[in-house]
């Protein structure tokens, strides 16, 4: 399996565990409070004037295609083997000799600098970038450092989660390049493949109107996770998942499952996925024009009393109760836990491998979407198409901005391209060999082009390629292929508003989020969530929040859609 996808793994598993922020369909900073931002993107036509032409890419063909859904959704292709013969998409060298400095997280061994991968991609690219790959853990702390002291690099990632800590929405025209010059619209066609990314993923690097940030990552179709089950165990009890239509089947499912006595459980952690099932907003609804935060919504007070129910039911691992999430993942590839939820990323040939060192018949499975009542048509609400963005330094003079982005055009180019290869593999005989399904990297390759540098500023639309378990790619594009119909873009989607930082708490509202917590985990009884409501919207400051996003974001900007 290649680092892309475990690094593809990475993105779509700190989406889903990153709280509350996951399932918000904002990325939000906190402005000064003054009253001068206009609260985020503004109009349709505005953002639409600033995002860039898409045009999607032909120049290689996947064995599995994209699926078109709803909301303007598409599933990603999937690759059962590597391209046999990678194609060129750039013509010539794209550098024109300049000298760029750049800092990208990394969650592992930092690369020594000056490594032959980085003398080559130097040479391809035709520029000398200087890589400066920082510690991911403290990455945030780095950023803020340098921000601080107006001292950005030349080239910068910085992930969308943290984009409140970073104060993302002052940095954007003052720190940070403004691109929408020379990438808005038609203007995109100077960089081809660039221009196949997703129009959603540069959305979210739109600050008021205006274009910054370029996308990493990118997918278009993105869940924030979703229900797996044993496929193996199913199987062997004879037991058809896709039979399984309603929560009351769901629930079924517990009794039949469960054998305390033999040390299984049907269920793992469910609660903070259960909006797939009841179908509440990610944050806010609107109902005749008015905007109903989740917490008081009747299908959110639905949910919690079921995974109440479920906590005292003896269906639920009893690690869970105790506090243990940790270990989910163990208990799974166990057969301890037969039923769990996460992101979407943890579906992939990492897990496959771990899971048949566990037990050799193991295969993860999803369930179908399917809403509560069983009647209903299931609704999945969307996340941003990118959550990492790179932005070049508002100090660059216009060519060398122009040369940077013939540079991300080069990193972009699509899974199976000459260029795709060399950025994600490096060079042929020092960093990969030719393995029996595809690149397979050497010792060098693992140390310097699979810890991820260069894909952080730049990189192509995501792809399902899991070489040593192809059914894994086949069983994922099968379920996003049903999955992609039912989605929908939650209000405020994708726009980047900035709330006032006297909001911050109430916004976080991590005081009901505990107790919410706790009650699913049947530790309070329903009635802690209506208390911790009622402080949360009196003098924890939610109405007062609530009415801030009705008057200077939905009667101003609307929904987003």
């Amino acid at each position: 399996m290649t680092h892309e996808l475990n690094r593809r793994s990475f993105v779509n598993g700190a989406i889903a565990v990153t709280g509350a922020a996951a399932l918000s369909p904002l990325l939000a900073a906190c402005g000064d409070g003054g009253g001068k931002s206009r609260g985020g993107t503004n109009s349709k036509k505005g953002i639409a004037a600033a995002v860039p032409a898409h045009i999607p890419s032909t120049a290689v063909q996947p064995d599995i295609p994209s699926v078109k859904g709803a909301a303007d959704a598409v599933a990603d292709p999937g690759f059962l083997n590597y391209p046999s013969t990678p194609v060129k998409t750039v013509g010539g060298v794209p550098g024109a000799g300049g000298h760029y400095t750049t800092l990208t997280p990394l969650w592992g061994a930092i690369p020594s600098p000056g490594n032959s991968y980085y003398r080559a991609m130097n040479k391809a690219l035709g520029a000398t970038m200087t890589m400066k790959p920082a510690n991911g853990n403290t990455y945030n702390t780095t950023i803020t450092t340098l921000t601080a002291a107006s001292r950005l690099p030349d080239w910068v990632q910085l992930p969308g989660w943290w984009n409140a800590l970073f104060n993302l929405g002052k940095l954007a025209g003052t720190q940070l390049a403004d691109l929408t010059p020379y990438l808005a619209g038609d203007k995109i066609k100077k960089y081809p493949n660039l221009a196949a990314l997703p129009t959603g993923a540069w959305r979210g690097g739109v600050w008021e109107d205006r274009l910054y940030g370029i996308p990493s990552f990118s997918s278009g179709f993105v869940l924030p996770g979703q229900f797996y089950y044993r496929g193996d165990i199913f199987e062997a009890k004879g037991i058809d998942a896709d039979e399984i239509t309603s929560i009351d089947r769901f629930w079924d499912l517990g009794k039949e499952l469960t054998s305390a006595k033999a040390g299984v459980w049907a269920f793992d952690d469910l609660y903070t996925y259960l909006f797939q099932i009841f179908d509440y907003a990610a944050k806010f609804a609107v109902v005749d024009g008015k905007l109903v935060h989740h917490y008081e919504q009747p299908q959110f007070i639905e949910a919690l009393n079921w995974a109440h129910k479920l906590a005292k039911s003896g269906y639920l691992h009893p690690d869970v109760l105790a506090g243990n999430s940790n270990d989910a993942t163990t208990r799974f590839y166990a057969g301890k836990a037969l039923i769990g939820a996460g992101g979407q990323g943890i579906w992939n040939e990492t897990d496959a491998q771990a899971g048949v060192a566990a037990n050799e018949n193991y295969r993860r499975a999803s369930f179908k979407p399917f809403s509560a009542d069983g009647k209903s048509a299931p609704r999945l609400f969307l996340t941003p198409p990118a959550g990492f963005f790179s932005y070049l330094n508002a100090k660059l003079k216009p060519a060398q901005l122009e040369e940077c982005l013939r540079i991300a055009d080069y990193l972009a180019a699509p899974f199976g391209s000459a260029e795709h290869l060399m950025v994600n593999f490096g060079v042929e005989g020092v960093d990969w060999r030719k393995g029996p399904h595809g690149p397979s990297p050497t010792k060098a390759g693992l140390a310097d082009v699979q810890a991820q540098t260069f894909p952080f500023l730049a990189s192509a639309l995501q792809v399902f390629y899991n070489p040593d378990f192809p059914q894994v790619t086949k069983d994922r594009c099968a379920w996003n292929a049903e999955a992609v119909r039912y989605v929908y873009k939650p209000v405020f989607f994708n726009m980047n508003i900035t709330v006032p930082k006297r909001f911050a708490t109430a916004d976080a509202a991590q005081a009901v989020e505990d107790t919410v917590k706790d009650v699913a985990h049947g530790l309070k009884p329903v009635s802690a969530f209506q208390d911790a409501l009622s402080t949360w919207k009196g003098s924890g400051g939610g109405d007062r929040l609530v009415a801030w996003y009705q008057s200077e974001v939905l009667d101003k900007l609307g929904t987003g859609q």
